[in-house]
Protein backbone atom coordinates (compact mmCIF):
# COMPACT_ATOMS: atom_id res chain seq x y z
CA UNK A 1 0.00 0.00 0.00
CA UNK A 2 1.64 3.28 -1.05
CA UNK A 3 1.98 6.15 1.40
CA UNK A 4 0.98 9.79 0.92
CA UNK A 5 2.89 11.78 3.55
CA UNK A 6 2.45 15.28 4.93
CA UNK A 7 6.20 15.93 5.13
CA UNK A 8 6.55 18.90 7.47
CA UNK A 9 3.83 17.50 9.71
CA UNK A 10 5.85 14.29 10.05
CA UNK A 11 9.16 16.10 10.63
CA UNK A 12 7.62 17.91 13.60
CA UNK A 13 6.91 14.55 15.26
CA UNK A 14 10.30 12.86 14.80
CA UNK A 15 12.72 13.14 17.70
CA UNK A 16 16.03 14.56 16.52
CA UNK A 17 14.55 16.36 13.51
CA UNK A 18 13.60 20.01 13.58
CA UNK A 19 11.65 22.17 11.16
CA UNK A 20 14.27 24.87 11.90
CA UNK A 21 17.02 22.69 10.40
CA UNK A 22 17.68 23.62 6.75
CA UNK A 23 18.34 19.95 5.94
CA UNK A 24 15.23 18.55 7.64
CA UNK A 25 13.56 17.53 4.39
CA UNK A 26 16.65 15.70 3.13
CA UNK A 27 17.01 13.80 6.40
CA UNK A 28 13.32 12.80 6.38
CA UNK A 29 13.61 11.57 2.79
CA UNK A 30 16.65 9.44 3.73
CA UNK A 31 14.71 7.87 6.60
CA UNK A 32 11.69 7.26 4.38
CA UNK A 33 13.88 5.64 1.73
CA UNK A 34 15.26 3.18 4.30
CA UNK A 35 11.75 2.49 5.62
CA UNK A 36 10.31 1.94 2.14
CA UNK A 37 13.15 -0.35 1.06
CA UNK A 38 12.82 -2.43 4.23
CA UNK A 39 9.01 -2.68 4.01
CA UNK A 40 8.85 -2.82 0.20
CA UNK A 41 6.63 0.21 -0.06
CA UNK A 42 6.41 3.34 -2.15
CA UNK A 43 5.76 6.80 -0.80
CA UNK A 44 4.96 10.30 -1.95
CA UNK A 45 6.07 12.92 0.55
CA UNK A 46 4.70 16.43 0.09
CA UNK A 47 6.39 19.49 1.60
CA UNK A 48 5.28 23.10 1.80
CA UNK A 49 6.54 25.52 -0.86
CA UNK A 50 9.96 24.93 -2.30
CA UNK A 51 11.91 27.20 -4.61
CA UNK A 52 10.20 25.95 -7.78
CA UNK A 53 7.48 23.64 -6.54
CA UNK A 54 6.58 20.29 -8.05
CA UNK A 55 8.47 17.01 -8.11
CA UNK A 56 12.06 17.18 -6.89
CA UNK A 57 14.20 15.16 -9.29
CA UNK A 58 17.22 15.64 -7.01
CA UNK A 59 15.55 14.07 -3.94
CA UNK A 60 13.15 11.56 -5.51
CA UNK A 61 14.06 7.89 -5.79
CA UNK A 62 12.14 4.85 -7.04
CA UNK A 63 10.85 4.31 -3.48
CA UNK A 64 10.12 7.91 -2.48
CA UNK A 65 8.72 10.65 -4.70
CA UNK A 66 9.41 14.10 -3.22
CA UNK A 67 7.02 16.94 -4.07
CA UNK A 68 7.14 20.59 -3.01
CA UNK A 69 4.00 22.72 -3.12
CA UNK A 70 4.29 25.54 -5.66
CA UNK A 71 4.72 29.11 -4.42
CA UNK A 72 1.53 30.45 -2.86
CA UNK A 73 0.18 26.98 -2.06
CA UNK A 74 0.61 24.61 0.86
CA UNK A 75 1.36 20.90 1.09
CA UNK A 76 -2.23 20.44 2.32
CA UNK A 77 -3.51 21.77 -1.03
CA UNK A 78 -1.29 19.38 -2.98
CA UNK A 79 -2.34 16.41 -0.81
CA UNK A 80 -6.05 17.24 -1.34
CA UNK A 81 -5.47 17.51 -5.09
CA UNK A 82 -3.60 14.20 -5.19
CA UNK A 83 -6.36 12.46 -3.25
CA UNK A 84 -8.91 13.68 -5.80
CA UNK A 85 -6.80 12.40 -8.70
CA UNK A 86 -5.85 8.99 -7.29
CA UNK A 87 -7.83 6.24 -9.04
CA UNK A 88 -8.08 4.02 -5.97
CA UNK A 89 -7.65 6.13 -2.82
CA UNK A 90 -8.66 3.11 -0.70
CA UNK A 91 -5.34 1.59 -1.72
CA UNK A 92 -3.39 4.47 -0.15
CA UNK A 93 -2.32 5.25 3.40
CA UNK A 94 -2.17 8.95 4.32
CA UNK A 95 0.31 9.93 7.05
CA UNK A 96 -0.61 13.16 8.85
CA UNK A 97 -1.72 14.40 12.24
CA UNK A 98 -3.46 17.36 10.63
CA UNK A 99 -7.16 16.75 11.34
CA UNK A 100 -8.31 18.44 8.16
CA UNK A 101 -6.03 16.26 6.02
CA UNK A 102 -7.21 13.19 7.92
CA UNK A 103 -10.84 14.16 7.29
CA UNK A 104 -10.27 14.76 3.58
CA UNK A 105 -8.34 11.49 3.24
CA UNK A 106 -11.07 9.46 4.97
CA UNK A 107 -13.73 11.18 2.89
CA UNK A 108 -11.81 10.15 -0.25
CA UNK A 109 -11.69 6.56 1.03
CA UNK A 110 -7.99 6.43 1.98
CA UNK A 111 -6.71 4.93 5.19
CA UNK A 112 -5.16 7.33 7.70
CA UNK A 113 -2.37 6.99 10.25
CA UNK A 114 -1.24 9.83 12.49
CA UNK A 115 2.32 11.07 12.19
CA UNK A 116 2.97 9.90 15.76
CA UNK A 117 1.85 6.35 14.96
CA UNK A 118 3.96 6.28 11.83
CA UNK A 119 7.04 7.56 13.70
CA UNK A 120 6.62 4.71 16.19
CA UNK A 121 6.52 2.25 13.28
CA UNK A 122 9.56 3.84 11.63
CA UNK A 123 11.55 3.67 14.85
CA UNK A 124 10.60 0.11 15.75
CA UNK A 125 13.56 -2.26 15.52
CA UNK A 126 13.52 -4.18 12.27
CA UNK A 127 11.99 -7.59 12.68
CA UNK A 128 14.29 -10.53 12.13
CA UNK A 129 13.40 -12.52 9.06
CA UNK A 130 11.81 -15.83 9.90
CA UNK A 131 14.32 -18.55 9.32
CA UNK A 132 13.09 -21.65 7.59
CA UNK A 133 14.69 -24.66 9.12
CA UNK A 134 14.54 -28.16 7.78
CA UNK A 135 12.85 -30.56 10.14
CA UNK A 136 15.29 -32.59 12.20
CA UNK A 137 15.47 -36.23 11.26
CA UNK A 138 17.16 -39.13 12.99
CA UNK A 139 19.95 -41.08 11.30
CA UNK A 140 17.53 -44.00 10.84
CA UNK A 141 14.97 -41.75 9.10
CA UNK A 142 17.64 -40.34 6.81
CA UNK A 143 18.83 -43.82 5.88
CA UNK A 144 15.24 -44.93 5.25
CA UNK A 145 14.71 -42.03 2.82
CA UNK A 146 18.03 -42.68 1.11
CA UNK A 147 17.15 -46.35 0.68
CA UNK A 148 13.73 -45.43 -0.68
CA UNK A 149 14.94 -42.92 -3.28
CA UNK A 150 18.39 -44.19 -4.12
CA UNK A 151 18.75 -45.49 -7.66
CA UNK A 152 19.47 -49.19 -7.92
CA UNK A 153 23.14 -49.75 -8.63
CA UNK A 154 24.29 -51.88 -11.52
CA UNK A 155 27.26 -54.08 -11.05
CA UNK A 156 30.07 -54.03 -13.56
CA UNK A 157 28.44 -56.88 -15.54
CA UNK A 158 25.24 -54.87 -16.21
CA UNK A 159 22.91 -56.75 -13.91
CA UNK A 160 21.00 -55.25 -10.99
Amino acid sequence: MPLLIDGHNLIGKIPGLSLADPDDEVELVRRLQRYCRHHRRRAVVVFDAGVLGGRSEALSTPEVEVVFAPAGRRADDVIRERLRKIRDPAGWLVISSDREIQRVARQAGARVVSAEEFVAEMQAPPSAPHEKRAPRMSEDEIQEWLDLFQKPRRDTKGSL
